[in-house]
């Protein structure tokens, strides 16, 4: 069966739940239907996979594995497609960069012919099943697919290999304000933190609380205490009826003026002499 006839049904029935053992197969040459061209590349004209889920990559490791390359070189090649601008990585950016940083001018690469979905899938399960993506990766991978692939939660877990449950409550991340979803990424907050966050009302409840989580230093445990406990509102001061409350309103309908009561006088406001004789007019005082 050629490539394109076996790449149409699409990953999930080429691969199954074996995409690492697949792709393994593919760089070692020995998967049938598979066998790219086999060639050195320079590494300069190798784009990254605009599918690529891991947005952060372990410095540390890959000058381990730079140091490694840079004795032995690359035992295993990258996996690429041609395109008019060059290039398109499908899997192995850490190879690829590391090459980069062991100051290697090429690579070699098996170049394959993939289409966008195919790429789109195979690095989000490379990532997945050969090294564990960041939780906050793993939900921006996920929501990216069901955006551009039109798939349900369920048909997702199938692809994927993983519970429908499980791709439900890593979505639900995608709900977090970016500020924290960039603490979950720095690895300040775990999974068991951002959990509890999603159950508050507001961003501004969220923001607050992971802040202070990563100020405090508090355990998942005391994150979900503090969430579960009541809210208290501030109590209303309570404003109490004058007692001379009817007694004042009476008098200023009557008066059509300003009145004040307390428990020894009457004071009636006016405004000049008109004024004044038009009170005692209506009080009955006035003189003839």
């Amino acid at each position: 069966m050629s490539d394109k006839a076996r790449l149409g049904k699409g990953l999930g029935a080429i691969f199954g739940e074996n995409v690492s053992d697949v792709l393994e197969q593919i760089q070692q040459g020995t998967m049938e239907g598979f066998q790219g061209s086999r060639q050195n590349i320079p590494c300069d004209e190798v784009r990254p996979n605009p599918y690529q889920p891991r947005k952060q990559f372990d410095q540390d490791k890959l000058q381990e594995l730079a140091d490694s390359i840079a004795q032995h070189g690359v035992f295993t090649p990258i996996l690429v497609r041609s395109t008019p601008l060059g290039y398109e990585l499908i899997a192995g950016e850490r190879r690829l960069r590391a090459c980069v940083m062991a100051n290697k001018s090429t690579i070699e690469a098996i170049v394959l012919d993939f289409n966008d979905e195919q790429m789109m899938e195979i690095s989000l399960i490379e990532n997945i099943q050969r090294e564990n993506l960041n939780i906050m990766e793993e939900a921006m991978a996920y929501q990216m697919m069901i955006d551009r692939l039109h798939l349900t939660q369920e048909a997702l877990a199938n692809k994927v290999g993983k519970s429908r449950e499980h791709i439900a409550n890593i979505l639900r991340l995608n709900r977090l304000p970016h500020v924290i979803q960039t603490m979950i990424l720095n690895q300040e907050l775990s999974m068991g933190h951002a959990r509890p966050l999603i159950t508050l009302s507001s961003e501004a409840e969220m923001i607050a609380l992971a802040k202070r989580i990563v100020k405090e230093q508090l355990s998942v445990r005391a994150v979900e205490a503090l969430v579960k406990q009541p809210v208290v509102k501030p109590k209303k001061p309570k404003v109490e009826t004058h007692v001379y409350d009817r007694v004042i309103s009476a008098l200023e309908d009557k008066f059509q003026t300003t009145v004040k009561v307390n428990d020894s006088s009457i004071t009636i406001s006016y405004k000049g002499w008109d004024d004044l004789n038009r009170l005692l007019d209506l009080l009955e005082v006035n003189e003839d």
